[in-house]
């Protein structure tokens, strides 16, 4: 024990290997005569960005004793969501024990050596294997209480049917140069020439005396410079993926409040789903199931479920998550068809994981020299009272701008500055208001309590940003899209939209997230003369610019797990390099003095209880206790007590499932030059 402290500082020295070897557990160090093991953290709590956890580690003297102890550590946690990889910082030692040794004062030693020597450190882990360690996380669910889960209007089509959302009473604008109006607040070309309207969707053209007549014709007659204004002024957003038979012209339904579209191929048809009392609809791209004893059909939409008993009379009722049919749970894994619902069904492990996705946040540091905003008002800044609070928000940019007690805040791309003028100029917070978290759902600026500031120093803000920040929110054990509340846009000379919920056919894609799939088989969206996307600050242009199809029916396995890869991380440019004055990784790693290896004659079989006791799980499912004592070993027969036994069981099966989702990650990441393809 003596040369124990002298040999663990070597721990340090974890971070010298590549990253890829870095995910790999136990790690071995050699240091003289002695081996020493890490096995897998176990996490216990994530809140903010302070994680907290522990690890089982062993120490191979050279006479072939075995000494066995478990190291508890506090870190601050770094995250960059597109690679799955998250960093460790400023480790700090809470305690280690060694059981069955007391009173070694070289385990003082031991305990100082490392506190100094880990502040030199980072420590890189995979955030799968993350997410499926955690033991506990804290709830967001405060944050997201009092959400409007009303229904929108759903329309029911049994033949091709597009929705064509337009944010309101139509706004129109004159094109500069020509006789021509267009529809500003839609993300569809609509245009007006001599009292005639012309929507374009994909290649199709229709026209109509009258813009909600639901009497559009198809035409093949367009003048020249309504074809030439959609060729020069708009971005047609195409889908690669349309299938043979689909250039038919379909039907149109123009809508101003919030709505949604199930199209179904003719007639329902249905298929059993094994082990429940569930069928599924299979000529549909909505998530559609018909509950055979109750004769109800259950729909999907951003997250939340909806009911009916006639589903061609329209009358639809939130159901709580909470009273899905029991059934609804027993929707196979395996079934690549219909596993992807799992994701919004409590109770599942993939409802569960989500949940944990939720809580971890895309950090970076911020200089708070170099990092810079404007902002950009229609007029002079004009600003609204937030309901139920002190605060009010300026509603004429389509920046985030906040008056709070006489001070300006913006959030820019997760970023929070502050100035005394609204106008700026603007500087880095370093402290986020408390006001902030008591903006309420019904605000269109709600999804700003979702951007933090963790730290600061004179030189940089440590800052972050989770899904509730681009509008993806816990509820009912659940993760959905939306608040589900309207916002009224801002009409000027400019034209600012504020976020949906509903319109656009948002269903959770496990390739790329939340995506969209309105049009999806005729590649109907189009980026026109605003820029602005309806779904909030971090856009998913993926999802909006190439739709969705059934992207789900790939299963769990390789669908939620692999999906969240291409997650946005808007510190970052479109170009995957980081914004000015922002950094995704707060430091580089650093050459240490030895090198540890990954090991593949070792299993990663030991683990720590709450206490600091080591246990070891053998191929037959059963627990013994590494003992101390003597440097000797109990007997094999000695087991855990049961509650912590199940404790053990639930490490050792967390943990293989995150170290499978982490295989499947990698066997099945998408190269580079693919990573925009779906």
């Amino acid at each position: 024990m003596k040369k124990l402290a002298n040999l663990l500082f070597i721990f340090i020295s974890f971070l010298a290997t590549s990253q890829e070897e870095q995910l790999i557990w136990p790690r071995e160090i050699e240091a003289g005569n002695y081996l020493i093991t890490l096995y897998q953290p176990q996490y216990e709590t994530l809140i903010e960005n302070n994680l907290k956890g522990r690890l089982a580690l062993s120490i191979k003297t050279k006479e072939d004793k075995m000494i066995f102890g478990s190291l508890w550590f506090e870190a601050r946690l770094a995250t960059d969501l597109e690679t799955r990889i998250a960093n460790l910082e400023s480790i700090q030692i809470e305690k280690i024990i060694f059981p069955d040794i007391q009173n070694d004062e070289n385990i003082e030693v031991l305990k100082s050596v490392l506190l100094e020597d880990f502040k030199k450190i980072n420590i890189d882990i995979s955030i799968d294997k993350l997410i499926a360690s955690l033991e506990n996380v804290a709830e967001e669910q405060a944050l997201s209480e009092n959400l409007n889960n009303k229904p929108p209007k759903i329309f029911f089509r049994q033949e091709s049917t597009v929705l064509v959302t337009i944010d309101g009473e139509p706004k129109f604008k004159t094109v500069e140069g020509e006789k021509i109006d267009y529809v500003v607040n839609t993300p569809f070309f609509i245009v007006k020439r001599k009292n005639v309207f012309y929507l374009k969707g994909a290649n199709f053209w229709y026209k109509a005396k009258d813009l909600f007549a639901n009497n559009w014709e198809v035409t093949s007659s367009v003048p020249t410079d309504i074809e030439n204004l959609a060729d020069k002024n708009f971005e047609s957003q195409q889908n690669p993926d349309i299938e043979e038979g689909e250039n038919t012209p379909p039907n149109l339904i123009l809508v101003t409040e919030p709505s949604e579209l199930v199209v179904t191929k003719g007639d329902l048809a249905y298929e059993p789903i094994n082990n429940t009392t569930l069928l599924y609809v299979t000529n549909t791209e909505s998530d559609l199931l018909l509950e055979i004893e109750s004769q109800t059909h259950y729909l999907l939409l951003n997250g939340r479920w909806y009911a009916t008993k006639a589903i061609k009379k329209e009358e639809w009722q939130f159901v709580e998550p909470k009273n899905l049919p029991k059934t609804f749970l027993d929707i196979p894994s395996d079934n690549e068809k219909v596993s992807g619902l799992r994701i919004s069904i409590p109770g599942t492990q993939e409802a569960k994981d989500a949940l944990y996705e939720q809580q971890i946040p895309q950090t970076a540091v911020v200089d708070r020299k170099k990092a810079t905003t404007n902002v950009t008002y229609d007029g002079d800044p004009k600003f609204e009272k937030i309901e139920d609070t002190n605060m009010s928000y300026a509603v004429n940019t389509e920046s985030t701008v906040l008056l709070i007690q006489k001070k300006y805040y913006v959030v820019d791309n997760g970023v929070w500055f502050e100035s005394n003028n609204a106008n700026g100029p603007w500087t880095v917070a370093t402290e986020r208001p408390e006001e902030v978290k008591d903006i309420p759902p019904s605000s269109p600026v709600n999804n700003v309590k979702y951007v933090y500031i963790y730290d600061s120093t004179p030189d940089v803000v440590y800052v972050g940003y989770t899904p509730g920040y681009y509008h993806s929110y816990v509820y009912g054990g659940v993760v959905v899209y939306g608040s589900g509340y309207y916002y009224y846009p801002w009409y000027g000379m400019y034209y600012y939209p504020r976020p949906v919920t509903y319109g656009f056919g948002v269903h959770y894609n496990p390739y790329t997230g939340w995506g969209f799939s309105v049009g999806v088989s005729y590649g109907w969206m189009t980026v026109s003369f605003h820029s602005r996307a309806y779904w909030g600050p971090c856009g998913y242009r993926y999802g909006y610019r190439h739709g969705y199809r059934h992207g789900y029916h790939r299963g769990y396995a390789a669908g939620y797990a692999h999906g969240k890869r291409n997650s946005n991380n808007i510190y970052r440019t479109q170009q995957g390099k980081n914004r000015p004055g922002i950094s995704s990784r707060t430091r580089p790693s650093t050459n240490q003095i030895s090198k540890p290896r990954p090991t593949n004659n070792r299993k990663n079989n030991l683990y720590s209880d709450k206490n600091g006791n080591v246990h070891q799980r053998d191929k037959n499912g059963n627990w013994q206790q590494k003992r101390n004592n003597n440097n000797t070993q109990r007997p094999n027969k000695t087991q855990p007590a049961p509650q912590n036994r199940q404790n053990l069981e639930n490490h050792y099966n967390n943990r293989n499932r995150g170290n499978n989702n982490y295989k499947n990650y990698r066997s099945t990441r998408p190269q580079p030059s693919a990573r925009r393809r779906r």
